[in-house]
């Protein structure tokens, strides 16, 4: 059967940014098929849109099944996860400056406020979500202006997921010129050996 990657952009996200099609090239040139769905109204991404996306996108899972998010779609795995029926696992993911306790550094502006109230005040049962995720890695910067180090500590201890703590990669985005992650492909090969 087809190994199958899903990654997933973030807040203001798309496609084409950054370590993306690097990552889907190198994936499809060893075989795998890989999706990068445009999630919804990125500007102000909300969990009723982006969730249903995704399981729309994925169809069926099964432990073929491996993700990667950045950012907030680290978020949308989770959460996509935690809503799949008891006994599906999914082969494993890789999260990419993921974060459940807080952001620092965002601008005071109402919707952008309101967005991380909804995604950080909403709860997750991550022990379910771990019922469905086999192996998983979280990759963090030393320097990322948005997602303190603080918030591997759900990954680690929740999810089971393996620490990288990656030195002066910002939030790893596009904007800050990362067009290739080289770890994100170690460990997805890795995960799906």
């Amino acid at each position: 059967m087809n190994k199958r990657v899903f990654i997933i952009h973030g807040w203001d996200g798309y496609p084409e940014e950054g370590w993306f099609p690097w990552l889907k090239k190198e994936l499809e040139a060893k075989g795998f098929k890989v999706t990068v769905p445009q999630m919804p109204e990125t500007e102000v991404p909300r969990i009723q849109k982006w969730v249903p996306k995704l399981a729309s996108v994925v169809g069926t899972a099964d432990e073929h099944t491996y993700f990667v998010g950045h950012s907030l779609g680290c978020q949308t795995i989770v959460r996509y996860l935690e809503s799949l029926p008891e006994g599906i696992k999914v082969g494993g993911a890789v999260f990419v400056a993921g974060f459940f306790k807080h952001l620092s550094g965002l601008e005071d502006d109402p919707d952008v406020r309101e967005t991380d109230r909804h995604w950080l005040g909403t709860p997750v049962n991550l022990a379910q979500v771990k019922s469905h995720l086999t192996k998983s890695v979280a990759v963090f910067s030393d320097d990322d202006p948005y997602v303190p180090l603080d918030n591997q500590n759900d990954f680690r201890e929740k999810l089971g997921s393996e620490i990288i703590i990656e030195h002066a990669m910002k939030h790893f985005s596009g904007s800050q010129d990362i067009t290739e992650l080289p770890i994100v492909l170690e460990k997805l090969l890795a995960l799906s050996a």
